[in-house]
């Protein structure tokens, strides 16, 4: 039943979503990482000067290898950009760079989903890693359904994490977005083209979250009431 059965659709549409998703950021950030911005900074300049005109002055920008491995570090206090954006003056690293920033801003404020999100890493990281092996040792066991649906929570929490980052992610370039206009970086059509990037990479997260979601209906069709089924 856990290997042949009719649920697995629900995984194959996650698994679709997510390529899917995968593809148009590939696809949209390539298309306007050929289109530079009129100002002629760097994804880098970019986000010193909206973190010194925000006010933000203990954070740094350091440059990360790799292709959009682009992220904030709060622990450290650091503003990693990759490759692509680092040293890139395209109004898809300009984006990319700003939207860093967001979430720079969100954790000056006490911005609350981010607080939570942090707060849910270790159980998060626990139930992805745990959630799904204990469900199958205990079922291909046969061991008591109740170590079943503990596996079944811990994973729910991985679940939960995915959905949290879902209005994170999406605050973060909206702040990036308004904070490029605001602070004249780009041209208004300039905006519009970083908002499609934002919009193609915020759908990743959504498409994550979904499959996430998919796979929890799925182990709950399966087993969250054998119980009742004996």
């Amino acid at each position: 039943m856990f290997y042949y059965d009719i649920t697995y659709f629900l995984v194959l549409l996650g698994v679709i979503l997510t390529m899917l998703a995968s593809s148009h950021v590939q696809s949209t950030y390539a298309k306007y990482a050929r289109v530079m911005s009129a100002s002629g900074l760097t994804g880098a300049e970019v986000a010193r000067r909206i973190l010194q005109l925000s006010g933000v002055n203990d954070v740094t920008i350091e440059h990360v290898a790799g292709s959009l491995t682009d992220h904030y570090d709060p622990s450290k206090k650091v503003v990693k950009l990759s490759d692509a954006t680092y040293g890139s003056s395209s109004v898809a690293a300009v984006g990319v760079a700003a939207h860093e920033c967001g979430h720079v801003l969100q954790h000056h404020t006490g911005y609350f989903p981010l607080q939570l999100r942090t707060a849910l890493v270790p159980v998060a990281s626990i139930g992805s890693n745990i959630g799904l092996p204990l469900i199958i040792f205990s079922v291909m066991l046969g061991l008591s359904d109740t170590l079943t649906r503990v596996g079944i929570f811990l994973f729910a929490f991985g679940v939960l994490f995915q959905i949290v980052t879902l209005p994170v992610e999406l605050d973060a370039s909206h702040r990036a977005l308004a904070m490029l206009s605001d602070y004249g970086m780009l041209a208004d059509g300039e905006v519009k083209q970083s908002r499609k990037v934002l919009n193609a990479a915020a759908m990743t997260y959504v498409a994550s979250a979904a499959a996430a979601v998919l796979q929890l209906l799925r182990l709950v069709l399966l087993f969250g009431g054998r119980r009742n089924r004996r």
